[in-house]
């Protein structure tokens, strides 16, 4: 279950695309095993100022309206070394970060 050195699809929602500058998904270069602390990693390596939106900078916990789906699974309360799908890992899946709503 884990790629090496794959191109992973990572969708954003809006707002974070917006911050990014980017429109649909992002594909990033991935190396050694796909999982997802090495995914955000990537992400906030080629997207700097996405460091401190989608996790703590200081804890590199998942910020509280932030969810991680893969494979229709939510991964959110995985820990950051867990191997992502094999499916995410070969490009085959987007890998989904999404803003989570609360109301009242």
């Amino acid at each position: 279950m884990t790629g090496t050195a794959g191109v992973i699809r990572v969708t954003l929602p809006a707002h974070l695309r917006t911050l990014a500058r980017v429109d649909g998904e992002v594909e990033l270069q991935v190396g050694g095993p796909v999982t997802q602390g090495a995914v955000l990693d990537a992400l906030e390596a080629r997207y700097p100022m996405l460091r401190g939106t989608i996790r703590d900078q200081r804890t590199g916990k998942r910020r509280a309206f932030i969810r991680f789906f893969a494979c229709e699974q939510d991964l959110s309360h995985e820990q950051p070394d867990v191997p992502l799908p094999a499916a995410v890992a070969a490009g085959a899946e987007p890998y989904l970060i999404v803003g989570a709503m609360a109301g009242g």
